[in-house]
């Protein structure tokens, strides 16, 4: 995958040199209370991205792709991607920002890119989201973006030692491209 560019941000595949900085806000329990992912250290971010494959469509892996700022090249969060069904033809997205660059519409804006090429150029059939229904703000992302709410767990997902639950959103290619996003 070439990286791919808005407005404000550069979306790639993460490299073991960004591992410093993934860790770093990654590593923050407190804001990062609703995310499966915590690395204990530097090193365990690095050797996942070192194992990761560089490449899409590899089912059943979560790859992760970094956002990084364009006015200073500063990487402010990471996006996940899980191809799986038919021909690796959904895909699952999650996305982690940094503290100090959420509510400025990274989000949005990383996510809309993503979900674009997912659409536009890799012509996946459905993309789905996870959500701990707990992170309203997560939440509010996903319908802003035109997912739908297709069922809603109960204590369906072991997470530091609780049962919570877990909504599942989504949108189908033809939903994405016949709104006009």
């Amino acid at each position: 995958m070439n990286p791919i560019k808005t407005d404000r941000l550069i979306i790639r595949f993460a490299q073991p040199e960004d591992s410093e900085a993934i860790y770093y806000y990654r590593s923050d329990f407190i804001e990062n209370k609703y995310q499966g992912w915590h690395p204990d250290s530097v090193e365990e971010v690095r050797e996942y991205i070192k194992h990761m494959p560089q490449t899409f469509d590899v089912a059943d892996v979560c790859l992760q792709l970094v956002i990084i700022r364009l006015i200073d090249n500063r990487l402010i969060g990471d996006m996940g991607i899980i191809f799986s069904n038919h021909d690796n033809m959904q895909a699952e997205i999650g996305c982690t920002l940094h503290k100090h660059f959420q509510g400025k519409g990274y989000a949005t804006e990383a996510l809309k890119a993503i979900v674009d090429y997912l659409f536009l150029s890799l012509k996946k059939h459905r993309v789905m989201a996870s959500i701990d229904p707990r992170n309203t703000s997560s939440l509010q992302l996903i319908e802003r973006l035109g997912f739908r709410k297709e069922g809603h767990f109960k204590e369906s997902y072991f997470l530091r030692g609780e049962w919570v639950d877990d909504i599942i959103y989504a949108i189908l290619r033809r939903e994405w491209v016949g709104n006009g996003r």
